[in-house]
């Protein structure tokens, strides 16, 4: 349940931007154009398999940037802006939907595609939502472009707190200087440094992409492997259209990755070294995963979840606070 003086924070993707900026910062300055990714579909027969593992390669992990939005508050809109007809995107759905991301569909109505009309009705849909929603305490943006400058400073007028997230390489200064709180999409909690692959080989570039991407590398980024379904709100006998492997992954093991991405989290607003309260981190699992429960996993109290995690984070006592911090070397295991 909501509490009462909780965040709200409204979540506006744009989508083709954040996909071709890290397609580009991999591969090189309009990569994406060259390849002809837009209307490229690895599951056709004809496909060139390095085209393919380029862009399995740069896939980009949503997952990451939604768990990142989470801490700022509860998300009360979730919004992604693309013509999703087109293959590349299309193969994004599952993802996006199993976070109840709402799918904004773009018509292509010129041959220069969607991003001018993404760039309208995001904005357009922003300032709705601030005079639709006052109790809409922040504004993220996921873009870089210079296009939501005047978006940023609109919502900052009207006492909203603005995040943005963009690629590195692909972001208007401007715009980062316009958002109350600007991250690079790499410094994000989960994601690895990129790698450009513009300087290597074509066979150098194919062996860090290999094996050829399946249906399940569509939603996996190279820092680490995405589950595609809501982690604990679904049963033995719950079915899903088109399973995957991987889908029945232990909810243990999956509870445990929740753990630690939230204590990234944490740390990561904060001193790295910090000890942080568990109940904090609780409230930030479950705005991750709002079918975050410990009891199914076993468990009669956080605490007791908690303590069974103990070569992920330590904890300690300071008076009638229980806190915690994440071990250095925890990671993320798939």
């Amino acid at each position: 349940m909501t509490e009462p003086n909780d965040a709200r924070v409204g979540l506006y993707i744009d989508f083709d931007n954040i996909v071709i900026s890290r397609y580009q910062q991999l591969h090189g300055r309009n990569a994406f154009q060259r390849d002809g990714i837009r209307d490229f579909n690895k599951k056709s027969p004809d496909a060139d398999p390095e085209i393919a593992a380029r862009l399995a390669s740069a896939t980009v992990d949503f997952n990451a940037i939604i768990d990142f939005a989470a801490s700022f508050g509860t998300l009360v809109v979730n919004r992604a802006y693309a013509d999703w007809s087109v293959p590349v995107n299309a193969s994004y759905q599952r993802q996006l939907m199993s976070r109840a991301v709402d799918l904004t569909q773009l018509f292509t109505t010129t041959t220069r595609g969607t991003k001018n009309g993404a760039d309208i009705r995001l904005a357009v849909d922003v300032v709705e939502d601030l005079f639709r929603l006052p109790d809409l305490t922040h504004v993220i943006i996921i873009a870089g472009d210079s296009d939501y400058i005047a978006l940023a400073q609109k919502s900052k007028r009207l006492g909203r707190f603005v995040v943005g997230i963009g690629v590195a390489g692909s972001t208007s200064t401007s715009l980062a200087a316009a958002c109350d709180e600007f991250e690079d999409y790499d410094s994000l909690p989960g994601i690895g440094s990129a790698s450009p692959a513009a300087t290597e080989s074509p066979r150098e570039s194919r062996k860090v992409a290999e094996p050829a991407p399946t249906k399940v590398d569509a939603v996996a980024s190279p820092a680490r492997r995405l589950t595609t379904i809501p982690m604990f709100s679904h049963t033995e006998d719950a079915q899903y259209d088109e399973p995957e492997p991987g889908d029945d992954i232990d909810p243990q093991t999956l509870a445990t990755d929740l753990l630690v991405r939230a204590l990234q989290i944490g740390h990561a607003k904060g001193d790295a070294d910090e000890w942080l309260n568990t109940g904090t981190i609780k409230n930030q699992m479950r705005r991750m995963d709002p079918s975050f429960n410990e009891k199914p996993l076993g468990f009669r109290s956080f605490t007791d979840f908690l303590s069974s995690r103990s070569d992920q984070a330590e904890l300690k006592e300071d008076g009638p606070h229980r806190l915690i911090r994440l071990r250095p070397e925890a990671e993320i295991k798939r």
